[in-house]
């Protein structure tokens, strides 16, 4: 099985390599759009502005990879700001296109909470619960986590899906409840570090790679 690692000029790549490894899964990173021709399973990690992502696959001509890789029905995962790009729009600092892949938007937290008339902090930084919004996490990257699974968030944007049914798990932080968790038929995304989230995080990694056993695609170059 080939798990490729897409490298776009941002950080994060060795750790989920690193996390990837830990659980017995080989994985190469690459900057190469050709690598995305054969691979099985693909991830795009990130961490950092949107722009910056946008441009990073522009530059290196992966936008039109990714696109052709998700067409084909194998399992694609979105991380922080991957899951991010994965929308049709960013607000953060300014207003930029995303790949679209799934429709919806990234805004910015609210920094004021007139409940409880104080400032609360952004980036969210720290552990926070998943739950689930309609749908059951039973063969999804979610299968066999628990309601309230805590996961590690770096963040100061979040996604906000044009459709519910996207949302397959929320978290709440500054008087907002947010998805933390999107997907749509082969593609997942998720907005904490499951490569920094301990022995939930490793599993959802798991669950994600086991996925590609159920693809019947019988060609990915043609």
């Amino acid at each position: 099985m080939k798990v490729v690692i897409i490298d776009y000029g941002l950080c994060n790549l060795l750790s989920v390599y690193n996390a990837l490894k830990f659980i017995g899964i080989n994985s190469n990173v690459s900057a190469d759009p050709e690598e995305l021709k054969t691979a099985d399973i693909a991830i795009l990690p990130g961490v950092g502005a949107f722009e910056d992502g946008m441009q990073g696959l522009r530059k290196r001509g992966l936008i039109n990879a990714v696109y052709d890789f998700v067409k084909t029905g194998r399992p694609f995962l979105g991380i922080c700001l991957g899951m991010q790009l994965l929308m049709s729009k960013s607000y953060e600092f300014g207003e930029h296109e995303g790949l679209g892949l799934i429709k919806g938007e990234v805004l910015p937290f609210k920094t004021d909470c007139d409940s409880s008339r104080y400032r609360v902090k952004v980036p969210h930084i720290g552990w926070n619960s998943l739950y689930p919004r309609e749908h059951s996490w039973e063969g999804t990257v979610l299968s066999s986590l628990d309601e309230g699974t805590e996961m590690y968030f770096v963040h100061s944007f979040y996604v906000s899906p044009a459709c519910i049914k996207n949302i397959l798990a929320e978290t709440e932080y500054a008087g907002t409840r947010f998805c933390s968790v999107v997907f749509k038929d082969n593609i997942y995304g998720c907005q904490f570090h499951p490569e920094k989230s301990a022995r939930f995080g490793l599993k959802i990694l798991e669950n994600f790679v086991r996925l590609q056993s159920t693809v019947t695609v019988s060609t990915y170059v043609g």
